[in-house]
């Protein structure tokens, strides 16, 4: 059985990485809305409903996950990078 490749784009910046899965979003917003420092926006990209889905501005994210929490879907993984003491 073959696993499928799902669609997506991954945004760094020195605190982490912010990863859309455009397969899986449906354009709902709740991203943007609920998002502490405004970084997510519309994208000319479009989920799989035919919407447009996301894109991070990743010179404002803190990468606090709060998208990713607050996903109906799982389309948006955040992933912290280790500080290095």
């Amino acid at each position: 059985m073959l696993a499928k490749k799902w669609k997506s784009e991954g945004y760094d910046n020195e605190k982490g990485n912010f990863t859309i899965f455009y397969d899986l979003c449906k354009g709902c917003g709740l991203c943007i809305e609920k998002c502490p420092t405004s970084c997510i926006s519309w994208s000319k990209s479009l989920g799989f409903m035919g919407t447009p889905s996301v894109i991070p501005n990743m010179e404002k994210c803190i990468v606090c996950g709060t998208c990713e929490l607050v996903c109906p879907e799982p389309a948006i993984v955040i992933s912290r990078k280790q500080i290095k003491k």
